[in-house]
């Protein structure tokens, strides 16, 4: 990871947990728009605002009457939109908090918003569907100066600068490689890949640097995807095919990030997580869990007589109490994340997970389908290619 990425993480983990309420001259207005029915409100993208105190929400927008009724009494809103661009034109608001899990909708509903001249976006994840969208949405963003923020929330967790040290400091003795799974339920294979594997390629991306190349194989069955069996992804996504997949991307840091996820092959008591593995112990993170991390001391290729303790990581160390009161419910329920976000549009700074990491967590899926369509031949990043290589089958 680079040093200003680093310390800009740093700084912010420690700042979000005051709330940022020091600088606060008035509460940033914050419009909400979902989908009941075509991914609602993600991940609670319009709950969250309730309990950050630099902000207030002053509309919703939903397409399904039924649903802005109900989200209108959650939110304790008076009015709604059923058209979410009617929204953004009368209220003019300073952040929109764009909800719906299905993809499709994000580039157009970023759009609107950047054009009604909003400050800030906090997006559902995955980003968006493809490279093409993923460049226009970067450069609106630049253009603006609008702060877009990817709730890939892990991003936002305060012992991710502390892991970074731990590794620095040689707890895990030589680093060698990054090791990733999805959950690998119904959903394995590309479809992991694009919702749960997302979370996991933006998690190294922070540790390992810039995605250099990517050789993949996707199977169908156990055998080589091809065109007939490209199928329209569900949640939006697009053209989509595979319920196995593996992956090797080259990195920045030297080190090699491996992704797998292979249908039904998971278990609930363990995948969905990122593991940094070197010569002597392993850092283990498990996705949306608290603690995010545990250590495991000691070479993981050599048999032990004694069993030996996974050890929790908090953002005060290893083995250490979590010093920080409710950090579940501050990282999870998105609170960090939109409170770094209103930091970021106040200090003019990219936010912690940016529209430039969200492309670049595209780029990385795009380059697993990339070099399978190209027969497993290492691809370069960024594509050449930037829609999805699916359709190029």
């Amino acid at each position: 990871m680079n040093r200003r990425r680093f310390l800009s993480t740093t700084a912010a983990s420690l700042a979000a947990t005051s709330a940022f309420s020091a600088t606060a001259d008035k509460k940033a207005r914050i419009a909400v728009i979902g989908h009941t029915g075509r991914g609602n409100y993600g991940h609670g993208l319009d709950t969250m605002w309730l309990k950050i105190p630099e902000s207030e929400i002053v509309a919703v927008a939903d397409a399904d009457a039924k649903g802005l009724e109900g989200a209108q009494a959650k939110l304790k809103l008076s009015k709604g939109y059923a058209d979410y661009r009617k929204m953004l034109e009368e209220v003019k608001p300073d952040i929109v908090s764009i909800g719906p899990r299905h993809i499709d909708q994000h580039h157009e509903m970023i759009m609107a918003s950047i054009a009604a001249g909003a400050k800030g976006i906090y997006l559902e994840k995955p980003f968006v569907r493809n490279l093409v969208e993923a460049d226009e949405v970067v450069d609106a963003c630049t253009k603006s100066k609008c702060k877009l923020a990817l709730a890939h929330r892990n991003r936002y967790h305060p012992a991710l600068p502390r892991i970074v040290q731990l590794i620095k400091d040689g707890a895990i003795g030589k680093p060698l490689e990054y090791r990733t799974r999805g959950k690998e339920d119904p959903r394995g294979g590309s479809l992991d890949l694009w919702v749960l594997g997302s979370h996991l390629l933006n998690l190294t991306n922070f540790f390992a640097g810039d995605y250099l190349a990517c050789t993949a194989t996707v199977l169908q069955n156990g055998k080589p995807v091809t065109k007939a069996d490209v199928v329209d992804g569900a949640e939006g996504i697009g053209p989509l095919a595979g319920n196995e997949v593996h992956a090797r991307f080259e990195m920045q840091s030297s080190l090699p990030v491996f992704f797998d996820s292979v249908q039904n092959a998971g278990a609930k008591t363990a995948g969905f997580g990122v593991q940094i593995i070197g010569n002597g112990g392993i850092i283990d993170l498990r996705i949306d869990e608290e603690p995010i991390a545990h250590y495991l001391e000691g070479s993981p290729f050599r048999p032990v007589t004694k069993p030996r303790a996974w050890v929790p990581i908090s953002s005060a160390g290893i083995g250490q109490p979590e010093p920080i009161v409710n950090l579940k419910e501050l990282c999870g329920g998105h609170l960090l994340a939109g409170q770094d976000l209103i930091a970021a549009i106040k200090e003019d700074r990219d936010p912690l997970c940016s529209a430039q990491e969200g492309r670049t967590t595209i780029e990385a899926i795009s380059a697993v389908f990339e070099s399978h369509r190209l027969g497993g031949q290492r691809v370069t990043l960024p594509l050449k290619t930037r829609q999805n290589p699916l359709t190029l089958l």
